[in-house]
């Protein structure tokens, strides 16, 4: 199984917004934070935007934020919604045509698709959250000022 680098970014552009939490996080700086293309980014957005996860803010102001807290949503959410086709081999596609005679009743059938549940419930038990508070140094690799030590030198 390979992920799409459309599922990569959208789980990336996620994270970036995670950490911006509270703030709108411009595509342009999320583009420069990763090295990638703003249009790449914005067409990211489209789907993850119709499907709850990212929300927008149109405007001279605007820019994205998640579309619901970052412990609501999986990793399994994201790649439902960004990836095309979870097809691991030819017989698992809807209306292929195969010339196997066991196409209907077949073990290696069974096994892949077995374990492609395996591999979508390992993703359904982690979270935008989860990923973001693993990684202490993600302010400062994406450049972005941690709100929680704003938060604490004010008290």
């Amino acid at each position: 199984m390979r992920l799409t680098k459309q599922t990569n970014y959208a789980v990336r552009m996620l994270m970036y917004c995670a950490a911006n939490e509270g703030k709108l996080s411009r595509v342009p700086e999320i583009a420069k934070a990763y090295g990638v293309s703003e249009l790449f980014l914005f067409k990211i957005i489209q789907p993850l935007h119709k499907a709850g996860i990212m929300a927008t803010v149109r405007g001279r102001n605007g820019g994205v934020r998640l579309g619901r807290p970052a412990a609501d949503i999986t990793l399994f959410d994201v790649v439902r919604v960004t990836e095309e086709n979870f097809a691991m081999a030819e017989c698992f596609e809807i209306g292929a045509e195969s010339d196997c005679p066991l196409v209907d009743s077949c073990g290696f059938n069974s096994a892949l698709r077995e374990a492609l549940n395996a591999f979508f419930a390992v993703l359904a038990k982690y979270t935008i959250d989860d990923l973001v508070r693993r990684r202490p140094d993600i302010f400062r690799l994406l450049n972005i000022e941690d709100s929680r030590k704003t938060e604490q030198s004010a008290a």
